[in-house]
């Protein structure tokens, strides 16, 4: 893949994100807050509201943080906050698989399993969209900035 195919595919995939965590956020402050409530492990020393409305806020702002930062290496840092988020609630993804809890459609083992499985999938994306891997351990030098390949194109350079 050409290395300008690649940085159109990361920023695709760093907005998809941020739209999803950003719509994520708003349904856990909204239309979702039941079945949030229902994933919120029995375990976890806090109230169910509050870590619902918490996690719909940190969400919401991570989301929106995705959306609007381009510019590195604070995309990247943004990035490996985002799969740090992925990690934290992994935890209450694996309760609500071995506790056999319904929430959101999964209501059979093998449907919970399978969003058990797709929470890694998170974490790489959030890290490969954003270049965080290879912006924050130097492995190679980051690709410009989004600003900087527009106005190189606009002078047609």
């Amino acid at each position: 893949m050409r290395e300008d195919g690649g940085a159109k595919l990361r920023m695709a995939g760093q907005v998809a994100l941020g739209a999803g965590l950003a719509f994520a956020g708003v349904g856990h402050l909204t239309f979702g807050r039941e079945e949030f409530r229902a994933q919120v492990p029995p375990w976890v020393p806090l109230d169910t509201e509050f870590v619902v409305l918490a996690s719909g806020v940190a969400e919401i702002a991570l989301g929106g943080a995705l959306l609007g930062t381009w510019r590195q290496p604070r995309r990247a840092k943004l990035g490996a906050v985002a799969a740090v988020f992925f990690v934290a609630v992994f935890p209450g993804n694996v309760a609500q698989f071995t506790e056999g809890r319904d929430a959101f459609g999964l209501d059979t083992d093998t449907k919970r399993l399978v969003r058990l499985l797709f929470q890694p999938l998170l974490v790489v994306l959030a890290v490969g969209a954003t270049d965080a891997r290879r912006v924050l351990t130097g492995t190679r030098r980051a690709l410009p900035s989004t600003a900087r390949r527009v106005r190189r194109r606009l002078r047609g350079g």
